[in-house]
Formats: structure tokens, sequence, C-alpha cells
């Protein structure tokens, strides 16, 4: 964590213990029977290998995620969910013992977490690593997953088969517990007759002996909240989690430290991540058995960051990451007229605290790059573009190569934001060298930022504006080649479907208004992007009025004969572009009205189907839900851009409140014709931030105690 490879190699290579060796399951296995072994009173014997091994798993889940084999990938799920399990475990032998010490005599109550991952039984003190489970009940584990029955037992199939076959890796052959990574899968049985699927399974489903009522589960993606899995969240009256400081004499063993801490880090990322999964993945995630909870996520990674250790470490790049890149990339977040105490909610922009976190972190690791990185971030989530860049730009390049190509992604998007195109091209292609994914989207953005330059100098120097077309029409061209190069899950990446379709699209154009490629590109492609990033929402006055600038281009006849032969596609993305930037500058009629007369009246059939650009009707709803979330706390008169001053004031008394609730009724509106929207490009990047809106307007709901009708 503070860039220093060899000490990191040195100590690696000189260690012989089984977080050097990998050898945490036979440790773990002998810590439950060796009597020499550290008995804490927190947890169960050998439950720091039972962590270690949980983290093995959640690296090995990640690699196998990101592999580019649909069955890697399924596989990565599985060891995602051993390492819950076995997280979960320690977990509840924290509250076990809080609430022992407290006397409140509840230390038998299980985490109800756990309660999603199975229907019978009790939790085990980490026996037969690494579930947790010790279930009597299963018999005859190697037997092979049932096939889909015909009619209503397809619904629950799939609950039976992640089931069977967790069992058996869970233990092997004759029932015993055995250390198995390689999980083994096994093709669906897609013959089936042609009787319908109900909504709801209404059987009783049996596997290996193992009776699961599945009663009330729905098979409809629209219904996944009425799942029977109870969320982590949901913990008895009477429960208590650790939450003491490194000074305090019960982690007072480096041993309950490194447990404390590491599964304070992994239980709460995994828990953050779930809590963030788009629609689609969601659903393969309720199949395995498994919910997210933000809130007790982002407790558990403030608690972790607490340590210094390796542990602490991670936790606070995680959660700096997470503020200044997911929460950075939504609008509608909690803010402080949610909390009771006034202050802003550890689910929304907690500033103070993430600054004094990243002072301390930078203070830990003065060498690492990581936290330079996370400082360069901070700035631009303040609108401190410039400086930003400068953080990124005066500094040595990292020993890390990884880091280095984060370095560059993050100036090249700064760039960007801050509309220096030469700057933007640059860093952009020096990302190709440094990073092997999404080249596609590098030459891209890199050939978009030289379009703006050849369009600033057509009129004033034809000479110069050429040897930039010439660039643009170069990287541009170029995308398309290394599209589909890399996938996720077996499926090309958004941004590589959606690079390849835009140059189509622009060909098309330069054959039916029979002009050059680059004098038939439309709407600026890289205020298109500076969109797709929020990099709007990073801006400061200027900057937006700089935006307005180019993106009025496109509809001055003057420079641009073309737009009047522009349909409603095109004209479209410049009302969904200018309307953000002007709800970012807080000028909220403006924006409603281009919004409303560029996308909203238009008929849907219009703005989607060959090569049409088909976010922007959904985007354009969500943007709506936007501006009514923000113009709640904002007085008529105050259009400048920064920090609200007396946030409560607009919700204080009656008509306050009244004007309030008025508003969130109208966002929540917008946000659920967003969220029920079909299928369209990139929907997964919106989902992100809609999924943040619709939890957000639930906490606010919750709130105010009342219920949005």
């Amino acid at each position: 964590m503070n860039d220093d490879l060899d000490a990191a190699e040195n100590g690696l290579s000189s260690g012989d213990s089984s977080f050097h060796k990998t050898a945490a399951s036979a440790d773990h296995r002998r810590a439950q029977k060796d009597s020499r072994s550290y008995k804490s009173r927190l947890y169960p014997p050998g439950t720091e290998y039972a962590l270690c091994h949980a983290e093995s798993q959640l690296m090995m889940a990640v690699v196998g995620v990101l592999n580019e084999s649909l069955t890697e990938s399924i596989k990565g799920f599985y060891k995602l969910r051993k390492a819950y399990i076995t997280l979960d475990s320690i977990m509840d032998a924290e509250v076990k013992y809080v609430n022992k010490r407290a006397g409140s005599g509840l230390g038998s109550l299980e985490n109800t977490s756990m309660g999603s991952l199975r229907s019978n039984g009790s939790v085990q003190s980490l026996k037969g690593l690494p579930g947790g489970f010790e279930d009597s009940n299963y018999s005859n584990p190697n037997s092979r997953p049932p096939s889909a029955g015909p009619g209503k037992e397809n619904g629950a199939n799939n609950v039976a088969r992640a089931k069977a076959v967790y069992d058996l890796d869970q233990h092997g052959q004759n029932g015993q517990n055995v250390d198995n990574d390689e999980d083994e899968f096994y093709d669906a049985d897609e013959a089936h007759d042609n009787s319908e699927n109900p909504e709801r399974y209404l059987g009783h489903l049996d596997v290996n002996q193992v009776a699961a009522d599945v009663k009330g589960m729905s098979l409809n993606n629209d219904r996944a909240d009425e799942r029977p899995f109870p969320s982590p969240k949901e913990r008895r009256p009477g429960q208590r989690t650790l939450e003491h400081d490194p000074e305090s004499e019960i982690l007072s063993h480096p041993i309950d430290i490194f447990i404390h801490s590491g599964s304070s880090l992994c239980f709460g990322l995994l828990l953050l991540l779930l809590s963030m999964i788009p629609p689609a993945f969601a659903k393969l995630l309720f199949i395995i058995g498994f919910r997210g909870d933000r809130v007790r996520g982002l407790r558990l990674l403030w608690q972790a960051s607490k340590f210094h250790n390796i542990n602490g470490a991670m936790a606070g790049l995680c959660l700096l990451g997470y503020y200044h890149a997911i929460v950075g990339f939504s609008d509608i977040i909690p803010d402080r007229t949610m909390s009771p105490t006034g202050e802003e909610p550890i689910e929304g922009y907690p500033k103070e605290r993430c600054a004094a976190l990243l002072a301390d972190m930078r203070s830990r690791h003065p060498r690492s790059h990581l936290w330079l990185l996370e400082e360069a971030r901070e700035e631009s989530t303040n609108r401190h573009l410039a400086k930003a860049i400068s953080l990124l730009s005066n500094t040595k390049p990292s020993p890390l190569k990884q880091v280095e190509a984060l370095d560059m992604f993050e100036k090249s998007l700064n760039a960007m934001y801050i509309h220096d195109y030469e700057l933007c091209t640059k860093s952009f292609v020096a990302c190709v060298s440094l990073n092997n994914w999404s080249h596609a989207l590098y030459y891209y953005i890199a050939g978009a930022a030289q379009v703006e330059l050849y369009r600033s100098n057509k009129s004033s120097n034809p000479a110069v504006a050429a040897t930039h077309a010439k660039k643009a029409i170069e990287y541009l061209k170029k995308a398309p080649e290394h599209a589909g190069k890399k996938k996720f899950m077996a499926r090309q990446l958004p941004f590589d479907v959606f690079v390849t379709r835009k140059i189509k699209k622009w060909e098309a154009r330069a054959h039916d208004f029979r002009t050059s490629f680059i004098d038939a590109i439309g709407v600026s492609p890289l205020e298109e992007m500076i969109f797709f990033w929020n990099g709007y929402k990073r801006m400061d006055a200027s900057q937006l009025e700089d935006s307005l600038k180019v993106l009025a281009w496109s509809d001055d006849k003057s420079r641009n004969p073309l737009w009047v032969r522009e349909g409603p596609d095109e004209r479209a993305i410049l009302a969904l572009l200018r309307g953000t930037v002007l709800r970012n500058q807080h000028r909220w009629d403006e924006a409603r009205k281009t919004l409303k007369a560029g996308v909203l009246d238009v008929d849907r059939a219009e703005l989607k189907g060959g090569l049409k650009d088909d976010y922007t009707a959904p985007a354009a709803h969500y943007e709506m839900g936007v501006i009514n979330w923000m113009q709640r706390l904002d007085d008529d008169d105050d259009h400048i851009v920064g920090p609200r001053q007396d946030r409560e004031r607009r919700s204080n008394g009656a008509d306050g409140a009244s004007r309030e609730a008025a508003y969130v009724r109208e966002c929540e509106a917008f946000i659920d014709k967003a969220a029920k929207w079909e299928s369209y490009e990139l929907d997964a990047r919106f989902g992100l931030k809609i999924a943040t809106a619709q939890d957000t307007l639930a906490k606010w709901r919750k709130s105010r105690d009342m219920a949005v009708v």
C-alpha cells in the first residue's frame, strides 16, 4: 500500500506461514483440533485461517467473474458464495460475543443474513470451511443435480441446481467436508414441453432430502423485491456489532485485530458491492442466494479503516473509491436533511469524514500513488479539475503499472471535463499502452477530442483544422478494430458495442448526406462522453458555460448547415445534453423545457431502432427526476452552482414539507418510468444511477415516516 514492491516481495518470499503459502484450509482444520492453538474470546479456533481462505476465495471470484468465459464467471459467483458464508459466520461470532458481554441473553441469536442462505439448520462454529454449514441432513451429495422438470418446476430448478452444486462442492464424497475450489457444473437440460411457467412456483422442492420452501418465489424480474430471502440488515432487535477502536482492550491481541479488521473489510465490501448490482446480475445473485446491504457494508468498511494494517488501508481505499467514483457518478443521493443528526449520512457523501480519512491514509502511506489518485478524485469531486490534473501530472510514475494506468485514465477524464482537447487526446492514447481493456473507448474519445479541435478551427484556420480532421478520422476509424477483443461474462463490453454502432451511424450519415465522414458526425461526441461519465457534476460555472458553447455548434445553421436535415434522434441527443448542463446550473425551468420539447414529447418509436441512440428517452426521464430532487431544496432565485446553504429551510413548516413532498413524488414518478424501461444501450450504466436513486427515495420516505402517493 506504500508502493514498496521490493519490501513486499521480500516479505512474501521469507514467510512460511499459511498466509504466505496459501495453506489456510489445512491450518484451519488443524487449529480446530490442536489444544495449543490460540484461543480467542471472540472467535472459534482457527478463524484466522478461515478468514485467510475467504479472502483467497474472494480474489479467485474476482478473477473468475472478470474472465471472458461464462463458465468461469459462474464459478466465480459460487466462490463468492463460499466467501460470503464464511465471513457471515465470523460476523455472527462477533454478534454473539457482544450480546453475551452486554448480558442481553441473546448469545444464541444467529445473524439473519445467514437465513438467506439456507432453509433449515443453524450456524456451526465455522466448521466445514469454507461454508460454515455442517448439515447431517444432506445425503448422497455427489449425485448429479436434477434436470428441470416441465411446467411449474422450471422456476425452482435454478435454486435446486445452485444448492445441489454447492452441497457437492461443500461435502464431497461420503458427506465429508473438503476444500475443493474446482466447482462442478452441469449443463442445463433444454428439452422441455410447451407448458407455460406460472408467475409463482407453487410446489415444495426436495433436493437431496432437504426441503426448501420456495413458495412465493417470483419468476418475474420486476418482482425481485418479493424474494423470500431476508436482507442482512434485517437483524433481530438486541443484536449488536463490534465497533471498538484499535486501542480497545477487547481487540488487544494481534490475531483478533487481524480477524476483526479483515472480516469487516471483506464482508463490508461484499455487502456494498452486492447492493449496487444491476438488475440483470441481481437475478443471478438471487438464484445463488445472497443480497447486499449498502449501509451496513459502509459501516463495516469505516470500522475496518480504523486499523493500521493492510485491512485498514484496503478499507480506506474502498471507501474513497466508492465516494469519489460511485457516489460521484450518481445524482440522487442521501443528504443531511434525511439524517436525524443533521450530518451527511454515510451512504451520501460525508465530505469532511472523507477528507480526514484521506489525510490519515496519506500520512500512513506517503509514497503510495493510490492515495494521490484519491486526492485528485477528491479535488475533481469538489469541482477543482485543474488542481486534480496538476496533482496527477507533477509526480513520478508509480512502480505499479496498474496504478499508473489508473492515474492516466483519471487525468484523461479530467482533461475531457475541462475541455483541454490536446491533453485529452494525448492522455487517452497513452492509456492504450498502459491498459489491455477498452482500447476502443480510448481511441474513440481521443478522436472525439480531435473533432472539437477541427470544428473550432474550421472557419478561422482551415489548415490546422485539416490536421485535426485527419487525426480524428484515424482514431475514430481505429476504435472499431479494437472492439470485441475483451469480453465480460462472454459478452462484449457495453462501450465497445456503443462505439462500433456510433461509427457505423456516422458512416451511414456521410453516405446519406453526401458529405465527408468528419462532417457527418453529429452532436459533440465528446460532450456525450462527458454526460456518460457525469462530468458535468464536476465542472465549475465557467466550464459548464464552455459545454453550452460547444453544444451550440450543433444547431447553429451558419456553422452546421446539415442541422436542418437532422431527425428526432440527433435532436434528442442535443436536448438531453443541453438539459443536463442547464440542470447542473440550477436553471430548472429551462432544463425542463429543453428535455420535454426535445425528448419527452417525441414519439418513443422515433428514438429507437437501427443505428439510433435509444438511450435518450430513459436518460431524459432520469434527468427530470434529478431536477425535481435537486429543486426540492433550492430557492427560486438561487442559480449558483456549489454547496447549498441552509438545506433544511425549504422543508421547514407545513408549506415547506408539502412543497418538498410534491417534488419528491414527481421525482419518483420519473425514476420509476426510467427503471421500468425496456432494454436499451448502456442500460446497465444508467441502471446503477437509477438503483441509487430508488434507494435514496426509499430512505427519504423512511426519514419522513411517510409514503409518497
